[in-house]
Parts: structure tokens; C-alpha cells; sequence
């Protein structure tokens, strides 16, 4: 007996032992029970042991491999049975990429086929995921809830992103509602439907309807789509709201090897400038063998049209596979595209590859784009070539060697080739590099020059780098100028760090050029403007250099550009007016002597302003000489402001020229002038040239103001001119003069007719006209009849002259004078009325004023005898 007894305690003690091994022991033999029922080559882990409570089982991680790919990993499960099942999952995350990993499976005999059956099978249960992330579109990720019955299944996903409800009863699935956010910005893309699903879940359903609406970007525009088919054969049609043309339009057939889509259209009328529209056609072979062994192929055209026509695009896919591992897709693209006067055309055969989820697409031999046409208006493309041999395309970037090739005109500034050659390694801004070169050159047809570019650089992460710049012209003509070989060349590299946190811009530049000759014999000595760069982009930076001309400057230039408008000043430091000898031409036998120059700008450009500058340039102590005359003592200061092509002279007080002496064949003395007002000038802004005064033949010139445009005549005055001094200065040899000249003369500069209309010119005092004897003698040896009018000309007492002038804008010169004196000849004296009518060319008046040459044959034919003198009480006697 005692060993029966022995016997039953020790199976007590096994059986209650068993379960408690068994439970401690999960995670060895849970998995390897599992292998028997799970599809070859996968198998599930348990990384903690289970727990069994009173009310539920619960599974802390629970993860599912295929070979070492992990499928699924089941974080804080637990199994419960308050009324009907419940499976309660915390997280579940799916590695899509490993799906194509599952092997093929038999279907096991005896296993439910119809959807009837699937259904019946079905526990009332339910069932929560908290969190359901599906590898790489985490973007999607949201809560699961899943309610079963044999007569209905209802299902609810919701997230940030996504929001779904639908049911399914028998055959029948209804998608109560469906959004999408795939656009912040934008709202989200709402579906409903209902669809029919087949008896045996083994394909897609046999009959359905699907209303969408979402909203398309750029621009915004709200869209409809319906998707209806019935057995294998349907259509998607999808509008804008208030539009009936169909944006796309898609019939499709599908059997159990196939699905088709044939002559298909679609039409994309929001592209600014350039509709587009075409055809589509798409084969889908083994389309149920999952998406590794689809054999896809299919051709898309696009239909553009332009002021060059019509063009056409074909793009031709595959045949060829996309895989979630290693995609093989043929592509090519060929025709062309027209977009107003420009032609696009292309050449594209390339292969996708690689997993869908990173594809890269490779450009294969003969890959060639080209344009020709007009970007602008002035601007015609000859040709542009892109040669795209061995470039890929790739999440990471472009790889592979980048060339440009372009050849363009415009009709008046000339023609230019441009060559741009580099090479990439998985670049896109701001990540991977790209180092490059260039070099080109061309004609500039308005200056008659030739120029050239070269350089390179290198676009490495954030940081653009210009390590070498060099481009000019052999020279520049322009009017009477002619700059000899300008060249800008970098001083230092141009930096560019494109970091967010601290971004920057620096660099140093040159602009050196050779002599700069006028057509007049001026000449500027071989110039240089250095000038640095200091920013935080190429929009926003500030400069400062300096400008000489060998001994002319340094004129010192700071400024900013801000993107829009560039800013600054220039300062030119005080400098003696010698530096300037080389800009006075030699004809002009003119030596600066003395004097000082300085001057401040301050300029601002900007797109619609144009250029607007405002400062202000002073000359002291000028001091010139040339062979016939002197300038000495010139003061000239200039303030001004520019904008809109008008100057403003005299923003803060008027320009203003002082000269103290004016050394000619008249000496003038205190030259002053003031001049205010706008030019180009008009009626609301006219300019205004005042005070203007001069000391000469000791007497004085002035005019109180002279307006344009003009409306009234500026009167010049002239006081006391000393007739003596004038004749000293024109130094005629056959008489003399002396004695005062007042008069005004009306001065016209924007008349029809006249330059001087009415003046007048009278002596203020008694003058004298004295003839030489020779001059006499001979007149009156050569004409008896006119000697003795003569002989009272050779001193005469002029007591009143008036003599009246005009100047029309011929230049034609009347002088109409009345002279009425005394003359006084052996101790006699008998009044003399001389009348005398003068007309020359105006440009001839200074050699005019010479007349003494004529004088004897204008005094023959002008000289009037004196009448018959009477004494009281006597009888008249001639004279």
C-alpha cells in the first residue's frame, strides 16, 4: 500500500507541476509549436514569457521573421473574453519590405474558399490596435478597431492623417466614410462607396461605385471622382467642379491574367501658359501574382501647343517590373514640347531600378535634351543642349557628369556660346556636391566689342564656392569713347554658406581696365575698382571698394543690396585739379594750373525706381591757361539729385560758378552765375539760370534770370562798356573811340524767330570818333564829292547815338544806328547825322566788330553832308 500511495502523490505532484513548467518554459516551446502551422522559412519569438491572469492572457512582445526579416513585431497583447472575444493590441508595426520575402503557400484541403465560409467561421470578437504603424508610410499610422459576426464585420481606422469607416455585410461593403490629409495645407481627400465583393475572395470586387472629392494644388481647385464597374470591366472619370471637360478619364477591363486601360484620356488645363492633355494606355499582366511578378507596360503622350505649334510627347513604359526589393522598369521618352515661342525636345531612354521605396532612375546612351526658341522677347535660343548619359536620380540626388551647351542672339546686343561641364555625387541643394566649370564667349554688338567668360566653382553641402572668375571685353566703344580691354577677375573666392543658423557671403572682385580714349584727344589713364562683399546671401550683402585712375582718386564706394534695392555712397576725397590734365585733349593747348576738386554721391537702384542719386561736387581755386586766354579763380559748386532720367541742379541752393578773372582779348572779372531747376525741364519744374553778372570793358554785364521753358524774353543788360577799351581790345587801325555804352538786349533762346528781338544799345555820356588821317586822305582823294563830308568825320563829338539790334535764329544780325554829334575840323565845327544799317551772319559778329578795314567804303556810301549853317542877321553859307 505505502507504495501505491507513493506512486499517486508523486502524480499529483507532476501534474500540478506541468502546467507551471509548461507556463515558465513559453518562450522556448510556444514558438517551435507555432513553426508546425506557420508557412516555411518564417517563424515567431517571444521575447518575455506570457502571463495568465484570472480574466486574461497577456503577451508583453511578440515578434514575426521571415529568414532574418522582421514582417511583425506585437507589443502589450492581451486576449480576454468579457462577452464575446477580445484581442486588445498596444502597438503593431509592419515591415512592408519584407512581404515580398513570404513564401508561396498550398492551399490546404478543406480550407473555406467562399467568403460565406470565411464569414461563418468568424467568433463574435473584437478587435483593438492602439497603434498601428505600417513601415516606410508611417505618415498613416492610427488606431484600429474591428468588430466581428458571422453576419456582419465592421471596421473604424483613425489617425492624424487618415480617418476610415465601413462595414461589411455578405457580399456587400460599405465605405461609410473616408478622409485623407495628404497636405497640410490643404483639405483632405473624401471617398464614399459600395461594392460587391465576390463569392471567393480571390479577386477584386465584382461590381462597385465610389464617389471621391479632394482638392488639387496650384491652383486650388476642387475635384470630383467616380469609379463605377460591373463584372470585369469599368470606368474612372474624374472633373473639376463647374467644368465639363473630364480631367481624366480612364476605362478599364480586367480578367484574372490582365488588367487594361485603353485610350485612356486625361487633360491638365491649370499649368500657367500651357495646357496639356494626351492619351494613356496601360497593360498589367499576372496582376494577381502580387506586385513582384506584374509585368507592366504602357505608353502616355502629351499634346502642348505654343505660337511654334503643336508638339508631341510620347513616354513609353516598360515592359518591365516594380518591386518593393529591386524594381527593373524600361522607360523613354521622346518628341517634343512648345510652349509660346519655345521648343523642348527630348530623347530619354532610361531604366528604373532599384525598390519602390527608394527608386533610382538612370539615363541610358543617347539620353539628349534640346531647346530652341525665345525665352524673352529680345533673347532667341539658338540651341540648348543637355547631354544626360549616365546621370541617375535618386532619393539622394543627382550622379554623374552635368553639361550645358547654349547658343543664343539677340538682335541687337549680339550673339554668345556658353558651355557649362561638371560633375555631381548624389547632389540636391544644400546635400552631396557639385563641382563645375565654364567658359564662353560672344560679340556685344552696341560697343563693337568681343568678350569672353571662364571659371569654376563647386556647390559642396551648404557652401557655394566661386573659385575663380574671369570675363571681359577687348574693349568697349560707346559715342566718342573707347575703354580698352575692362576685365572683372575675383580677388578672392566668393564664399556662400547656406546655413540657416549663420549664413553668409564674402568674396573680393576687380574691374581693371586699359587707357579710356575720347574722340576729342581725351584720355583716362588704365582704371581699377576693387570692391569687397560682405553679406548673408546674394541677397542681402553689403560693398565697399575704391575707383582710381593712376593719379586720379581713389574714390571710395560702400553700399548694401537688400534683395530689391541696392544702396550706397561714394566719396571722393579732395584732389588737386592737375590729376586731370590727361582728360584735357592736347588740341586744346589748355594747362591746369591750380585748384581743387572733391565730391560726394549718394545712388539707390531698384526694379520699377530705376537709378536715383543725389550729392553734391565742389571745384576751388581752378586755374586754367591756354595760348589766347586765362581762367583763374573758378569756384563751381554742384548740388544735384537724379531720378527718373530728370536732374534736379540746386537742391539746398542753386549751382553756382564763380570765375574770378577771365583773362582774353577782353579781360572779364567776377564772373557770377547761379543756375536751379530740373533738366530735362518743363512747365511745372522749369529751370531757372539767375544773377548772372561779369565786369568787362570797365563796365558791367548782367542778367537778372532767364527761364526755360520761356516765356518772356531774359533781358541782358549792358552798363557803361567803355568804348574805348572796346576798341582797344578789337584794335581796328583806321579809327578810335571813346566814351560810355548802355543798353538791353531782349535775349530769346526758345523763339520761333528770334534770338534778340528790339534791343537797343545809346551812350550814356559824351564819346568821340576820331579817323586816322590816312584813312581820311584817302577817301577823300579818291571821291572829291564824299572828301568833304569826310573832313568833319575826323573828330567828331558824338552827343547822342542809338542803335538798335536784332537776331533772328538764322543768325542774321541787323544793326540800325542814328549817330548825331559835332565835328570839329581847322576850328570849325558843324553838326554831323550819320545813319547806319549793318547785316552780318552772327557767328561772324566778333570778326564783324573788325570792321575798320571797310570803313572807308562804308563812309563813301553812308557820310551826309551837313546843311547850310546861319548866323543872325547873315546869309546862310554852306559848309
Amino acid at each position: 500500500m505505502k507504495g501505491t500511495w507513493k506512486a499517486a502523490i508523486a502524480l499529483l505532484l507532476l501534474l500540478a507541476l506541468l502546467p507551471l513548467t509548461l507556463l515558465l518554459t513559453l518562450t522556448h516551446w510556444v514558438p517551435t509549436l507555432a513553426g508546425i502551422w506557420l508557412p516555411a522559412g518564417t517563424r515567431i519569438a517571444l521575447d518575455q514569457s506570457p502571463r495568465i491572469t484570472r480574466n486574461a492572457l497577456h503577451i508583453p512582445a511578440l515578434r514575426y521573421l521571415v529568414g532574418d526579416c522582421q514582417l511583425a513585431q506585437v507589443n502589450d497583447a492581451e486576449l480576454s473574453h468579457p462577452s464575446r472575444w477580445r484581442l486588445h493590441i498596444g502597438a503593431l508595426d509592419i515591415n512592408s519590405a519584407c512581404l515580398s520575402k513570404l513564401p508561396e503557400s498550398t492551399p490546404t484541403p478543406g480550407a473555406p474558399r467562399s467568403l460565406a465560409e470565411w464569414q461563418s467561421m468568424l467568433p463574435n470578437s473584437w478587435l483593438t490596435i492602439d497603434q498601428l504603424r505600417l513601415s516606410p508610410w508611417e505618415k498613416w499610422q492610427g488606431k484600429l478597431a474591428v468588430s466581428l459576426t458571422p453576419s456582419m464585420q465592421e471596421l473604424s481606422y483613425n489617425g492624424d492623417a487618415v480617418d476610415l469607416q465601413a462595414n461589411l455585410k455578405g457580399q456587400k461593403l460599405t465605405v461609410k466614410r473616408f478622409e485623407a490629409q495628404v497636405q497640410a495645407d490643404k483639405p483632405p481627400i473624401k471617398l464614399v462607396g459600395e461594392f460587391t465583393l465576390p463569392l471567393v475572395p480571390d479577386g477584386l470586387p465584382v461590381n462597385g461605385h465610389v464617389v471621391s472629392t479632394f482638392q488639387v494644388p496650384n491652383p486650388s481647385a476642387l475635384v470630383d471622382a467616380e469609379l463605377e464597374w460591373r463584372e470585369n470591366q469599368g470606368q474612372l472619370v474624374v472633373m473639376e467642379r463647374g467644368n465639363t471637360e473630364p480631367l481624366l478619364d480612364l476605362p478599364w477591363e480586367l480578367t484574372r491574367e490582365r488588367l487594361t486601360i485603353s485610350d485612356g484620356r486625361w487633360n491638365w488645363p491649370w499649368l500657367e501658359g500651357i495646357p496639356l492633355s494626351g492619351r494613356l494606355g496601360l497593360k498589367v499582366d499576372n496582376w494577381q501574382q502580387g506586385l513582384d511578378k506584374m509585368l507592366i507596360s504602357g505608353r502616355l503622350n502629351v499634346l502642348t501647343q505654343g505660337a511654334a505649334g503643336k508638339g508631341n510627347a510620347v513616354l513609353t513604359i516598360g515592359p518591365g517590373t516594380l518591386s518593393m526589393d529591386n524594381s527593373a522598369m524600361p522607360l523613354q521618352l521622346t518628341g517634343e514640347a512648345k510652349y509660346d515661342s519655345l521648343v523642348l525636345y527630348a530623347v530619354l531612354p532610361a531604366q528604373l531600378s532599384g525598390p519602390l521605396t527608394d527608386p533610382k532612375l538612370g539615363f541610358e546612351p543617347g539620353s539628349l535634351l534640346r531647346s530652341r526658341g525665345r525665352i524673352i522677347d529680345s533673347l532667341n535660343i539658338d540651341e540648348i543642349r543637355w547631354p544626360l548619359a549616365g546621370v541617375h536620380l535618386s532619393r539622394e540626388g543627382v550622379d554623374g557628369r552635368l553639361q550645358a551647351i547654349l547658343r543664343a542672339h539677340e538682335q541687337e546686343m549680339g550673339d554668345f556660346v556658353l558651355h557649362l561641364d561638371g560633375q555631381a555625387d548624389n547632389f540636391l541643394p544644400d546635400t552631396g556636391s557639385w563641382r563645375w566649370r565654364y567658359w564662353g564667349d560672344g560679340h556685344f554688338t552696341p560697343m563693337q566689342a568681343r568678350w569672353d567668360v571662364k571659371g569654376e566653382g563647386e556647390w559642396r553641402d551648404s557652401a557655394i564656392v566661386l573659385n575663380s572668375l574671369s570675363t571681359g571685353f577687348d574693349q568697349l566703344k560707346y559715342g566718342t569713347m573707347t575703354v580698352n580691354q575692362p576685365r572683372l577677375v575675383l580677388e578672392k573666392p566668393i564664399h556662400w554658406i547656406r546655413n540657416q543658423q549663420h549664413p553668409s557671403l564674402t568674396g573680393a572682385l576687380s574691374l581693371d581696365a586699359g587707357e579710356t580714349h575720347f574722340s576729342g584727344g581725351s584720355l583716362l589713364p588704365p582704371s581699377t575698382l576693387k570692391f569687397s562683399v560682405d553679406g548673408r546671401d546674394p541677397t542681402w550683402f553689403q560693398f565697399k571698394g575704391d575707383l582710381h585712375a593712376e593719379a586720379i582718386g581713389p574714390v571710395r564706394v560702400t553700399g548694401r543690396w537688400d534683395g530689391e534695392r541696392l544702396r550706397g555712397q561714394a566719396w571722393w576725397p579732395k584732389q588737386s585739379l592737375t590729376v586731370f590734365q590727361p582728360l584735357v585733349p592736347p588740341d586744346w593747348k589748355m594747362n591746369l594750373r591750380d585748384g581743387s576738386l572733391y565730391a560726394q554721391v549718394a545712388f539707390s537702384a531698384a526694379p520699377g525706381q530705376g537709378f536715383e542719386a543725389g550729392g553734391h561736387g565742389v571745384l576751388k581755386g581752378g586755374s586754367a591757361w591756354m595760348p589766347d586766354n586765362q581762367l583763374n579763380g573758378v569756384d563751381f559748386a554742384l548740388p544735384f539729385r537724379f531720378s527718373e532720367g530728370v536732374w534736379q541742379l540746386g537742391t539746398r541752393g542753386p549751382v553756382s560758378l564763380r570765375i574770378g578773372e577771365i583773362v582774353n582779348q577782353v579781360t572779364a572779372q567776377n564772373f557770377t552765375a547761379d543756375l536751379q531747376g530740373s533738366y530735362p525741364w518743363s512747365e511745372s519744374n522749369p529751370l531757372l539760370l539767375s544773377d548772372v553778372n561779369v565786369d568787362i570793358l570797365g563796365g558791367k554785364l548782367s542778367m537778372l534770370q532767364l527761364r526755360m521753358p520761356q516765356h518772356d524774353p531774359a533781358l541782358l543788360r549792358v552798363q557803361n562798356i567803355s568804348s574805348s577799351e572796346l576798341i582797344s581790345a578789337v584794335n581796328p587801325k583806321q579809327f578810335t573811340m571813346s566814351g560810355p555804352v548802355s543798353g538791353a538786349l531782349p535775349l530769346w533762346l526758345d523763339n520761333e524767330k528770334w534770338i534778340i528781338k528790339d534791343g537797343w544799345l545809346m551812350n550814356p555820356g559824351p564819346m568821340t570818333l576820331r579817323l586816322d588821317k590816312d584813312t581820311a586822305d584817302a577817301v577823300v582823294e579818291d571821291n572829291m564829292v564824299a572828301g568833304a563830308a569826310i573832313n568833319w568825320l575826323r573828330y567828331m563829338e558824338i552827343s547822342r547815338s542809338w542803335t538798335k539790334i536784332n537776331l533772328d535764329n538764322l543768325g542774321l544780325l541787323t544793326l540800325q544806328s542814328t549817330v548825331t554829334g559835332t565835328g570839329r575840323v581847322d576850328g570849325k565845327s558843324s553838326t554831323v547825322n550819320l545813319n547806319y544799317t549793318h547785316q552780318e551772319n552772327e557767328f561772324d559778329l566778333w570778326r564783324s566788330l573788325r570792321f575798320g578795314d571797310n570803313l572807308q567804303a562804308w563812309l563813301e556810301q553812308n557820310a551826309v553832308l551837313p546843311g547850310p549853317r546861319c548866323q543872325a542877321g547873315k546869309e546862310c553859307k554852306e559848309q
